[in-house]
């Protein structure tokens, strides 16, 4: 099994009909999953998301009416209204500013490592995106009206990726933080449009400024990286932000703040146990237990690594959990942006293939 591909060009309302049309049946089951769990776990029944979801449209169509244009576009053709297309893509700031200080089993081990360190001498990033089983994934190839192409991982019904890489050699992994300061009220750019205009910029320096430059409603890690050998990573609190880079050539991050005390906040506990330092601590000595390069190989292995199951760098349902709980590891992607590769899953990767994608 693979993810679907998908490839869309044209205007971005254009593109926005195409994923629609192609998508259906996905988006409206991304749609069931997310209302159901809004209501449960957030305590938000579905007129008060549609009612946020219209507040935040407004935003969004004036912060970037490319994306609105996309939004309005899978909307016309997948048979939703706006406010529910809305409510898919600004899910990040509803889920994160309603998360209470509660057992959560969820999160994402990313990495980057400088060309000095892979055996290829190509900059390579990857991470394992764990996220509510179940929710449906696609690979999104797109050509911008001025020619970018960009590739990426995206849901069924959110515009443009959320992790990925472009035809500028610039890609982009992502990690959900939260802190005691997030509140999705302040409508400020959300985290998909800040991955979709980072996936289309051509610069290292304005990509990161896309996260920098303004505040933010809720709290997000972005991991930046450019050809040939640029890296960045970016701890963004609502008020503030954290910028570090690689350290001996490799820099891992996964879902908690290395320093919140350092940027002057303070995160939610909202895990049961602390498995986002267990899989940080695990992936960096799995990278760093050796000088020798590091392959594609034994970055696919490091990602299938099972210590600590369930909740390891492939990360695994507990079924000690109700099922409503489930969480896993729904795919595995790594990035040459050298040679403008992607390798990704369908799946945990230990019991799925990477199949590989090029601009």
């Amino acid at each position: 099994m693979s993810l679907p591909l998908l490839q869309l060009e044209g205007t971005p309302f254009e593109q926005g009909v195409q994923h629609g049309e192609v998508l259906r049946e996905q988006i409206a089951h991304n749609m069931a999953i997310y209302f159901e769990r809004f209501a449960r776990e957030v305590n938000l029944a579905r007129p008060e998301v549609l009612a946020r979801a219209e507040r935040y449209g407004a935003a969004i169509a004036s912060q970037s009416p490319a994306y609105a244009a996309g939004m309005r576009g899978i909307a016309a053709s997948a048979g939703f209204s706006l406010p529910e297309v809305v409510a898919l893509n600004v899910r990040y700031e509803l889920f994160y500013d309603g998360f209470v200080e509660k057992p959560m089993a969820d999160g994402c081990t990313a990495f980057a490592l400088l060309p000095e360190r892979t055996a290829n001498g190509h900059l390579l990033i990857g991470e394992n995106w764990d996220w509510i089983a179940g929710v449906q994934g696609v690979v999104l190839q797109t050509t911008e009206p001025d020619g970018l192409q960009t590739l990426s991982f995206s849901e069924a019904g959110i515009v443009g990726g959320k992790i990925g890489l472009n035809s500028a050699g610039l890609g982009l992994m992502i990690n959900g933080l939260t802190s005691r300061d997030d509140d999705w009220a302040r409508l400020k750019r959300p985290f998909h449009l800040r991955c979709y205009e980072i996936l289309r910029a051509r610069d290292f320096a304005a990509a990161a400024a896309i996260v920098t430059a303004e505040e933010r409603a809720c709290s997000t890690n972005f991991l930046i990286a450019q050809t040939p050998d640029q890296v960045v990573n970016i701890e963004a609190a609502p008020h503030t932000t954290g910028l570090t880079g690689c350290v001996g050539g490799c820099l891992v991050h996964a879902n908690h703040f290395v320093d919140p005390a350092a940027l002057g906040i303070a995160e939610r506990s909202i895990e049961i146990n602390q498995h986002s330092y267990w899989r940080h601590r695990r992936l960096d000595a799995l990278l760093n237990s050796s000088a020798a390069p590091i392959s594609l190989a034994d970055l696919q292995a490091a990602l299938r690594d099972h210590d600590r199951h369930p909740y390891s760098v492939c990360f695994h349902i507990d079924y000690a959990e109700p099922p409503e709980e489930y969480y896993e590891t729904l795919t595995s992607v790594i990035i040459d942006l050298h040679a403008r590769a992607l390798y990704i899953t369908d799946g945990p990767p230990c019991s799925a293939e990477y199949v590989t994608h090029t601009l």
